[in-house]
């Protein structure tokens, strides 16, 4: 897995017709916002007011008659006849790091079985030999652990390239968007163009006599891995990480944050044709003061979501580019004594947009209290099955593992959810 430290710097809207021109409208693309730490939905998609478990929030009106919702995220009200909301998402792990894993790999641990995380699977599905940007790359992963990134059996060649993720250097991690950028993309400026392609064609010889003596998986990793970053440092794909192009008031619009910046960097990816674009928005992990917290964080999530799909719209990318929102649970509705909302894997909601969704509709019920879904209940398969449906790709495709066994890319019995498909 390539692993880069910071990350900043994008294109702007003087190249607006040129990029939209860029993209292949005939593929689509998928965007996940990922809420590292679990979404509360009684405050943001399914609130109970009137219930004792409804808490501080009101539900607020959306532009889609009967679809209400939280009422700190009104800019998305505006916009929810792009957005079906599942009230229903049904799960079984409660612990962080089991639940993002299985959200990711849509598996479980299975002996030594080497899953590959979903965005992997999407990039070797869309893979382009000849694409300089990597298929899968995720921004800010914090709070998503190694393997629920890992490529698995896919191999290096599939591995997500990581953005953002890192401390400063005072081991803090920042919210601003000081940490969005990828380390040593250009080359010293005492190396000439001349000088550099000399090094590389001497390094290649190298690299082909070792080859040659050492075959094997590590060593065709190893040049997977070199082979990608030479990619990524040509200018045609630097540019794409180059935030300060953009127009200020449209980094604006998205943010002066890092989840704000890394929906930019997204869109900018996408309109490239890079498959799968992973943005994470930290700190839903509520146990304690969930209304502050909240509200905080939908302030962020508000702004930069309600523009994606606004900035996605106007570029014409938004009918083949898939956003999903989503964490690993929900949080319980009832409220703890210490103003907080624990983990809740029972009965939770999540949100589709693009590629063709069915908005303006809200699946699944749960009941008076939130305790339990009460009709439609979707599970990880279901959802997955969903997207890769939206994405054109079969579901039921079969890869073989590491294990010298086929594994489908989406487990058995998944149902796609048909009610918000196309």
């Amino acid at each position: 897995m390539l692993n880069r430290r910071t990350f900043l710097s994008l294109a702007g809207a003087a190249w607006l017709p040129a990029l939209a021109q860029a993209a292949t409208p005939s593929v689509k693309r998928c965007i996940v916002l990922w809420m590292s730490g679990g979404p509360t939905q009684t405050d943001t998609f399914d609130l109970k007011p009137g219930h004792a478990n409804g808490g501080l929030f009101r539900p607020i009106k959306t532009t889609v008659p009967d679809l209400m919702i939280g009422e700190h995220l009104p800019k998305m009200a505006e916009r929810m006849k792009q957005v079906a909301v599942v009230r229903s998402m049904a799960t079984r792990e409660g612990d962080h790091g089991r639940a993002t894993q299985h959200m990711h790999l849509g598996y479980l641990p299975q002996g030594a079985i080497e899953f590959p995380t979903f965005g992997s699977l999407v990039a070797k599905e869309r893979d382009r030999a000849e694409a300089d940007l990597p298929g899968f790359v995720s921004i800010s992963a914090r709070g998503i652990t190694p393997a629920a990134l890992s490529p698995g059996f896919l191999g290096p060649r599939f591995a997500p390239l990581i953005v953002g993720s890192q401390p400063r250097e005072d081991g803090v991690f920042s919210d601003d968007d000081s940490g969005l950028t990828v380390e040593n993309l250009a080359r010293p400026a005492s190396v000439s163009d001349v000088r550099a392609k000399e090094r590389l064609s001497l390094f290649d010889d190298l690299q082909r006599e070792f080859r040659d003596a050492h075959p094997g998986t590590a060593t065709a990793s190893h040049q997977s891995a070199y082979e990608r970053a030479q990619r990524l440092m040509r200018d045609s794909a630097a540019r794409a990480f180059r935030l300060n192009d953009e127009r200020e008031d449209v980094r604006d619009r998205y943010g002066r944050n890092r989840f704000g910046q890394g929906c930019l960097l997204a869109r900018r990816l996408v309109e490239r044709d890079v498959p799968f674009v992973e943005v994470s928005l930290g700190g839903w992990d509520t146990h304690t003061d969930n209304f502050n917290q909240v509200k905080n964080l939908c302030g962020t999530l508000d702004g930069a979501w309600s523009m994606l799909l606004d900035d996605l719209d106007a570029r014409g990318l938004l009918e083949s580019t898939l956003i999903v929102w989503l964490g690993e649970f929900g949080r319980t509705p009832v409220i703890n004594p210490r103003s907080g909302r624990d983990h809740f894997p029972n009965a939770w909601s999540m949100a589709l947009a693009g590629a063709g969704i069915k908005g303006g509709q809200a699946v699944g019920r749960t009941s008076k209290d939130g305790m339990t879904v009460e009709d439609r209940p979707v599970s990880i398969p279901d959802l997955l099955a969903t997207i890769c449906v939206s994405l054109g790709i079969d579901p039921e495709k079969q890869n073989m593992s590491n294990v010298n066994r086929p594994i489908r890319i989406v487990d058995t019995g998944a149902k796609p959810i048909r009610e918000v498909l196309g």
